[in-house]
């Protein structure tokens, strides 16, 4: 094992009243290790980071004091390798571990090496997190509370077919979901008995994979379902109390994409009562450090509500509540667990102004937000007031499908509701991520739309309005921009060394510059001729649309910037070539475009073709078919797996298959997974 030191940020210890720990160990990545590497630095506590290969050039790597390399890029390999992250802890002196959130933060076996290695876990007691990282036994605890559940199956014992038979009796809709770990990994939404059987295979082994337990239960899905937690801090002497609750019901395949403190559905007193409830909660384990409490509430009935499980962790959607309370939670994470008392009580906490969060992912919500990828070739993150930005976004960071597609987190606060959602929206239009695709587009959009604007809101939203938003289409501007900026990046002013160019000159009257253009994901060109130099042009598009235009370049900290000025509007792009690929980014909207004539394949299933092909980078995970075996039309044949989420891969035709690839495969996006051979061509 090897590791990196870094320059000290301090040389003073951090004395709190009974413990004593100048290092702190941060076993994660992303935003979330680079945000709690600012509390500690605040603090005058040192850093340590943990890395995978595919790590080696992250944010959170550079800003700690220390940074440890603890395997290769499999999350098995490396974040969720308890040995390796005990002697990285071990080998820079640290007194204590921060969880962040995902990977071990809520495995008890990791909490129980700590201790055994006289290290200082940053969370709740084993016991905590033993009960409430099983969801069968945390349903039970509460229960016994009185805290109201949801009705549901939840005996381990029981096989799929009997915990199958079970779940009839619940009536549908139903919800599967894995007893361990959370985000939505694994959860499945059931209509029909028909979906069930393989519903819960596929929990069982999602749960396995993200989790390393299989165990899962099913539980009725309420209607109309609105997605409300509760922040709370417990220490070691007895006293709980919560910091209100927020709104997460925003989510799209059971993840949450947009967060806000309070909840514009709850009045005073129901949030009085849930918060009691969510603090009873916390007593039954006695739990210490902070928590959250998740609770689902029918938008019918929004007195009503029913416990669904405790997040015994950080949450990603943290810092709204920070926002709105003035509370750093992991310095109190750091401080309860330092043995130190809280300085105040319920009465104290009050809630002040109104705070939304939009979580950036690397995803495609165009095409049902399967992962995307590639490297960050520029960046602009959003400023101003009101607005925080938790991110672990570089220029040139490699962004993989091995882990989770959450990128930043941008945070805005206001005095009111409306307030804090327009400064959000213009934050997102701020925000440029060069050279991967992003979902800040879906973000804008969404946040505009009226019943969000409202707080009308429940957790099949974004399902419901998906096929209705109003994505930009490229048109004839879109293509005229790209084409200038794809000439006047080639231009050479140079009158002593024409022949070096590209850019159309030739003795006597010049050559058009020709491209030919298509937006990624589409299979149309579009032809687009340039003549002139950049500070004059004139540029035809596809024989319909002359128009005059200028282009001029800049480099600014956030990569390469073009402004076009066609038929006097002007147009500020942020822009890089990266595999004959023109990236722009522009007020929001992101374009990939092909340059070169080859026409890009269509998604796999998209059509009937008798290709299937990745939809997305990542790894075969299972295999439903034998080689050679004949299927019909819509028969299940290949899993692929990637950033923890699975996309499975039917049989668009009926014939015999021909596989190319098996399970452990890793493959690229658009590969060729296997060929259903139709059986009237043999």
């Amino acid at each position: 094992m090897t590791f990196v030191p870094r320059s000290p940020k301090t040389s003073d210890t951090v004395q709190f009243d009974t413990v004593q720990f100048d290092t702190v160990l941060v076993a994660n990545r992303g935003e979330i290790a680079c945000r709690i590497i600012r509390t500690l630095r605040s603090l005058g506590i040192r850093s340590v980071a943990v890395y995978s290969d595919a790590d080696a050039g992250a944010r959170h790597v550079s800003l700690a004091d220390v940074a440890v390399r603890i395997g290769i890029a499999s999350a098995a390999d490396s974040y969720l390798n308890i040995a390796r992250i005990i002697q990285a802890a071990l080998d820079t002196g640290a007194g204590a571990v921060h969880p962040g959130y995902g990977f071990l933060a809520e495995n008890a076996e990791f909490a129980r090496a700590c201790a055994t290695a006289d290290l200082v876990f940053i969370g709740p007691g084993i016991e905590a997190l033993a009960v409430m990282g099983d969801k069968i036994r945390a349903k039970r605890q509460v229960s016994n509370r009185g805290v109201p559940v949801v009705p549901g199956v939840a005996d381990p014992s029981l096989s799929d077919s009997e915990l199958a038979a079970a779940a009839l009796a619940l009536g549908f809709p139903l919800l599967v979901k894995p007893s361990a770990g959370g985000g939505g990994k694994g959860m499945h939404l059931v209509e029909t008995g028909e979906q069930l059987d393989e519903a819960i295979v596929s929990a069982r082994r999602e749960a396995l994979s993200s989790f390393g337990d299989d165990t899962i239960f099913i539980e009725r899905f309420i209607a109309r379902p609105r997605h409300i937690e509760v922040q709370v801090l417990a220490d070691n002497f007895g006293t709980t109390v919560h910091l209100g609750e927020r709104e997460c019901s925003l989510q799209r395949r059971h993840q949450k994409v947009i967060e806000e403190a309070p909840s514009p559905l709850l009045d005073a007193a129901t949030r009085a009562r849930i918060g009691e409830a969510a603090c009873e909660t916390a007593r039954s384990v006695g739990y210490r450090g902070a928590g959250t409490v998740e609770f689902i509430v029918s938008a019918d009935a929004p007195d009503e509500f029913f416990f669904m499980e405790m997040n015994t962790r950080l949450q990603v959607e943290h810092p709204v509540t920070e926002l709105v309370t003035g509370i750093d939670l992991v310095e109190w994470q750091l401080r309860i667990a330092a043995g130190e008392a809280l300085d105040f009580g319920q009465a104290e906490v009050r809630l002040t102004g109104h705070a939304i969060e939009a979580r950036i992912y690397a995803e495609d919500p165009r095409c049902g937000f399967l992962p995307t990828g590639g490297r960050v070739l520029g960046l602009h993150e959003a400023q101003g007031e009101g607005i925080r930005v938790d991110s672990s976004l570089t220029r040139g960071l490699e962004v993989s499908a091995d882990y989770d597609p959450m990128l930043a987190k941008v945070i805005a606060w206001a005095p009111d509701r409306a307030g804090s959602l327009a400064r959000l929206r213009g934050a997102l239009r701020q925000t440029r991520v060069v050279g991967i695709t992003t979902n800040v587009e879906f973000l804008g959009l969404l946040l505009a739309d009226a019943d969000v604007a409202a707080g009308r809101l429940d957790t099949e939203l974004i399902a419901r309005r998906l096929d209705t938003l109003a994505f930009a289409t490229p048109d004839d501007e879109l293509f005229a921009r790209a084409a200038l900026i794809l000439f006047s990046a080639n231009w050479n002013s140079d009158a002593e060394k024409p022949w070096q160019t590209h850019n159309g000159w030739r003795i006597g009257a010049p050559a058009p510059s020709m491209f030919r253009l298509m937006v990624d994901g589409t299979d149309s060109e579009v032809p687009v001729a340039v003549w002139g130099t950049p500070q004059r042009a004139t540029v035809s598009v596809a024989g319909r649309s002359t128009l005059n235009a200028t282009v001029e370049h800049a480099e600014t900290g956030g990569g390469s910037v073009a402004r076009t000025t066609i038929s006097n509007r002007s147009v500020q792009s942020h822009w890089c070539l990266s595999n004959d690929i023109l990236h722009l980014v522009e007020d929001g909207l992101s374009w990939a475009i092909r340059t070169s004539t080859k026409a890009p394949r269509l998604l796999a299933n998209s059509v009937s073709m008798p290709e299937l092909r990745s939809p997305m980078p990542g790894a075969v995970v299972a295999i439903h078919v034998q080689d050679g075996d004949e299927v019909d039309e819509g028969a299940a044949i290949i899993v692929v797996e990637a950033m923890k989420m699975e996309h499975l891969l039917r049989a668009t035709t009926a014939g015999r298959v021909e596989l190319q690839v098996t399970v452990g495969t890793q493959v690229t996006r658009d590969q060729v997974l296997a060929t259903v051979v139709p059986l009237d061509v043999d």
